[in-house]
């Protein structure tokens, strides 16, 4: 049976909750509509987060972010509402979720939204030299 889109997300224990550890993913295939022309939009969103008790599930987030395809929002709307079903979900440390949007009519248009969990300090950052993998996607 083929899958669907589903606007819940599914997650699991964290295996490291006495840890501090940075979780990147980057999903270069969002879509939703314009809400004025119903035109599609296009973006890569890059989800960084340090989990608590909770991580999401890929698949569910697949099925999440593929639900928004028929959806019109707006760019600052849709970066915030993921940001807040995310949250929800899961209460982590700290989230980021940033969404770059393709060219419309000349314009890129990228929407940056955090969440820290309050008291949460993160631990100082440790500089390493850069690996192949950071260098090659550019963040």
């Amino acid at each position: 049976m083929p899958s669907k889109p589903k606007t819940n997300l599914d997650t699991f224990p964290n295996p490291n909750p006495g840890r501090d550890y940075l979780i990147h993913m980057q999903i270069p295939e969002f879509t939703c509509l314009c809400p004025i022309t119903g035109q599609p939009d296009f973006a890569t969103i890059t989800l960084d987060y340090v989990a608590d008790r909770r991580c999401v599930e890929l698949k569910s987030l697949k099925l999440y972010i593929w639900s928004y395809r028929n959806r019109g929002a707006f760019h600052e709307a849709v970066t915030n509402k993921v940001l807040d079903d995310l949250v929800r979900a899961i209460a982590p440390r700290f989230m980021r979720v940033k969404a770059r949007f393709f060219v419309r009519g000349g314009i890129f248009t990228t929407v940056v939204a955090e969440h820290r969990k309050r008291a949460w300090k993160p631990v100082p950052l440790i500089a390493l030299p850069l690996d192949e993998e950071a260098s090659s996607t550019g963040d």
